[in-house]
């Protein structure tokens, strides 16, 4: 990119073990003024890096982005990033998709690609719901492991109803909290541990 259209570049990874160089790069090559980064998912609406890179936009300026789904995946926060864009009077810039929306065939484009990467991400979802609800119909018990057995259970019963130790005791036996051990009381054990 020419000119002396001042460019702001915009990079993110969703977690915090990835890393922007990739994009950095590619956003300095484009000549960005200054370059902003976050490491957050993009169905969050909430992010520092893209905020600072927002307000440090202005009359005719650029916020330029890797690819449009650095900037989201969810068609409104995308739409309404472009739309406050607009109203500065400044547009958005995707170096992978090669459009701007400054543009109508950019404007038109980055609705497109917003739309694409919306519909990605609820097909995931779907995915991931689906996969989990398979995995339990074969058993696989989901979450996090518990902190007692159905065995530790039936004997921490039998402990404290004979009398023979007090809850904290038997929480401290198990390396539990007091709280930790009642909870798991309340599930049911199966009659062949109980016993």
């Amino acid at each position: 990119m020419t000119g002396t259209t001042r460019l702001v570049g915009y990079a993110r990874v969703s977690t915090a073990d990835q890393n922007t160089d990739l994009q950095i790069n590619a956003l300095r090559g484009a000549g960005c003024a200054a370059i902003f980064e976050d490491k957050i998912t993009g169905i969050a609406h909430a992010r520092e890096g893209l905020d600072l890179a927002l307000a440090s936009i202005g009359q005719g300026e650029k916020l330029v982005v890797w690819k449009l789904d650095r900037l989201g995946r969810s068609i409104p926060h995308v739409m309404t990033v472009i739309a406050d864009l607009e109203k500065r009077g400044a547009s958005l810039v995707s170096l992978t998709e090669n459009f701007d929306t400054s543009t109508e065939a950019g404007e038109i484009y980055s609705t497109i690609l917003a739309l694409f990467a919306h519909v990605e991400r609820r097909m995931i979802s779907q995915r991931t719901r689906a996969g989990l609800r398979a995995a339990k119909e074969r058993g696989v018990v989901l979450g996090r492991r518990r902190k007692l057995s159905p065995s530790q259970i039936a004997e921490a019963r039998n402990l404290m109803a004979s009398g023979d130790m007090k809850a904290e005791a038997v929480a401290e036996r198990y390396g539990v909290a007091r709280a930790t051990l009642f909870r798991n009381l309340k599930r049911q054990v199966p009659a062949r541990l109980a016993a």
